[in-house]
């Protein structure tokens, strides 16, 4: 069953289609190719609830539904995660 996420970083929505089977590096994958940055340098973070998603778990695990929204956050050079950044409208 077909379902759609929102990742959302800065300014930018990225629409996935997916499926609850599918794993969290499954939709980091698809991210890579879009945005070209490597699986172990982006983090998916549930809004809501501010969890961090677990690669090897799927999206159905963490009870990620459909049209849900998930901030995408990069590693920075000294190897830390950025905060999170969503831009609103008003922005």
């Amino acid at each position: 069953m077909a379902m759609y996420v929102r990742v959302k970083r800065n300014k930018t929505t990225y629409f996935m289609q997916c499926d609850p089977t599918e794993t969290t590096l499954d939709i980091k994958q698809k991210l890579y190719s879009l945005i070209d940055q490597p699986v172990r340098d982006q983090r998916l973070i549930l809004v809501g609830t501010n969890e961090v998603l677990e690669d090897s778990k799927t999206l159905a695990e963490q009870k990620v539904e459909n049209d849900a929204v998930v901030a995408l956050t990069l590693r920075k050079d000294d190897h830390e995660f950025e905060s999170i950044n969503i831009a609103r409208l008003e922005d």
